[in-house]
């Protein structure tokens, strides 16, 4: 059965939830090796398509409930991006991702109106530094909750696959940070790499899904 808006699960419940598509489905199709089922290059999103819903992280769960560590921002931010809950556009193309998740406080507290914003690499591994392809902010909810439609990003030199993002609650410090995919190959030779920040990740139809829950100190 699968979570629906407002159940409260676990992480390790999740991961029992997603047998559907076990991490070896999605290590293969991170390590570029996956043949059973073909991924488009290509988004096919449509207006009438309707993402799984993130499941509410669980009170009292000691890893959903840690504190999101910070991680550099790289040489790559650019301020000002606009709001958006797609990065989808002409000419950006590669396995699709729908990214999901909720900005809670260390008291178990969703953060409404959070700030979130997310910058990453092409499917070549290439950021784009003149204008805003594959970067867009957004608020989460009134539950703390935020979606995000992108494609999985590509290997920058030196790097395993990573999406940068910047949290911030309203009038609160600016959480910088990273998030990860589980059993890329590149993660173990990574010199910043942190298991702390991978993504629970199963795929739908022709892409991926991601979950992650940002979690900022109480009274940020």
């Amino acid at each position: 059965m699968k979570p629906t808006r407002g159940q409260r699960i676990s992480r390790r419940e999740l991961q029992r939830l997603l047998l559907v598509a076990p991490a070896p489905l999605a290590a293969a199709l991170l390590a570029g090796r996956l043949s059973g089922i073909a991924l488009s290059q290509e988004s096919s999103a449509s207006p009438e398509a309707t993402p799984s819903l993130a499941p509410t992280p669980e009170c009292g769960e000691d890893d959903d409930l840690a504190l999101t560590i910070p991680q550099t921002a790289g040489p790559f931010f650019t301020p000002d991006s606009p709001e958006r809950t797609s990065l989808l556009e002409e000419g950006v193309l590669g396995t699709e991702l729908h990214v999901s998740g909720y900005i809670y406080s260390t008291s178990c507290q969703p953060v409404p109106g959070a700030f979130i914003d997310f910058w990453q690499a092409d499917d070549d591994g290439v950021y784009d530094n003149k204008g805003y392809r594959l970067r867009g902010h957004q608020f989460a909810d009134d539950e703390g909750r935020y979606e995000l439609t992108t494609i999985l990003p590509g290997i920058y030199p030196g790097r395993t696959r990573h999406i940068h993002v910047r949290v911030q609650a309203p009038n609160g410090p600016v959480l910088t940070t990273q998030i990860y995919f589980p059993d890329d190959p590149g993660n173990a030779s990574d010199r910043i790499f942190d298991e702390r920040l991978v993504v629970d990740l199963s795929s739908e139809d022709d892409r991926l899904a991601a979950f992650f829950t940002f979690v900022l100190q109480d009274g940020e």
